[in-house]
């Protein structure tokens, strides 16, 4: 019982990190043109809604976050979709990356899949097959929205497992032109053991049924990363990178995020490029180096000499 409450635990406070975290560690974004969680940024509309008089092509802005009347330019013609990790939202995942993204010159959108029992604010919960069902909606309402015939996507933790997913059962091949993913993970999770731990003690039921159906398909052996990896994960058509880092003690062995070689894919260990990088799993949301990586990997042609900067979030 101990062993189990262990265990338990451990999900909790991942969840609970998840969101506290970014939050802490990005509260000075608010000056760079975002507002608190909960409240929809100046010059966006909310998801789900169609802003009034939206403005003609033409003359619409070239760059925003969940600013349905964006319209991409010529220098960065897809727009960019990020999917977050499990226990956290479309907000607090990206309060870094997503105005990097946007003063960068993007058209960026998210949004809260995978609610469950705790609602918009935690997310990523549901069974992983049906959260790849909701992207590939969201997808296309980015794609109609904008007018772009391919987005690309970057994600954090289960934010890589859903996008590929999307990507390899889902028609979403044809829909993706770039694929960024960190803190990827498409072999499932020991947890340093733990998830084992609950494989043997036969928790997958409990865990499904307190809302968590995800923490279920990230056990290794289950039926959602058996049919994930049956053949490569990556498929033809996207280019796919995945950023990893070995100080992950969430995704466990961090190799889980390592894809197979091929010509369309690209893998990357965060500390193989700075060696000053002591980032864990939730601090990659927030890491500068990372943002550096994303935004050479979208634009390759584009791309600036990488600066390795020091950083670290003790381990997190």
């Amino acid at each position: 019982m101990a062993k189990l409450r262990t265990f338990l635990t451990v999900l909790l406070l991942s969840v609970l990190a998840s969101t506290t975290l970014t939050t802490t560690a990005s509260a000075g974004t608010a000056s760079a043109g975002t507002t608190p969680a909960g409240t929809t940024p100046a010059g966006t509309t909310p998801a789900g809604t169609t802003p009034a008089g939206t403005a003609p092509a033409e003359s619409a802005p070239s760059s925003g976050w969940n600013n349905w009347s964006c319209r991409p330019s010529t220098a960065h013609p897809e727009p960019v979709v990020l999917v977050h990790g499990m226990g956290a939202n479309h907000w607090d995942n990206f309060l870094t990356l997503a105005p990097t993204l946007r003063a960068n010159g993007y058209c960026v959108y998210s949004q809260t899949y995978g609610k469950t029992l705790l609602g918009g604010l935690v997310g990523g919960l549901a069974p992983m097959a049906d959260s790849a069902a909701e992207l590939s909606t969201f997808v296309d309402r980015v794609r109609a929205a904008t007018g772009a015939s391919k987005v690309d996507i970057v994600g954090h933790s289960e934010g890589t497992t859903v996008p590929a997913y999307y990507m390899k059962h889902l028609g979403g091949a044809a829909k993706v032109d770039d694929f960024v993913g960190f803190g990827s993970n498409f072999k499932g999770t020991t947890l340093n053991g733990l998830a084992t731990l609950a494989e043997a003690l036969k928790l997958q039921g409990l865990l499904t049924g307190v809302g968590c159906g995800a923490c279920t398909d990230y056990l290794p052996g289950s039926a959602f990363l058996a049919e994930l990896n049956d053949g490569p994960v990556a498929v033809p058509g996207p280019t796919y990178t995945s950023i990893v880092t070995r100080y992950d003690t969430v995704v466990t062995p961090y190799t889980s995020g390592l894809l197979a070689p091929a010509p369309n894919v690209t893998n990357i260990v965060l500390q193989d490029k700075c060696g000053l990088d002591f980032a864990g799993h939730l601090g990659l949301a927030i890491d500068p180096n990372v943002a550096q990586l994303v935004l050479n990997r979208l634009d390759p042609e584009g791309s600036k000499p990488f600066r390795c900067r020091l950083f670290t979030t003790l381990g997190i």
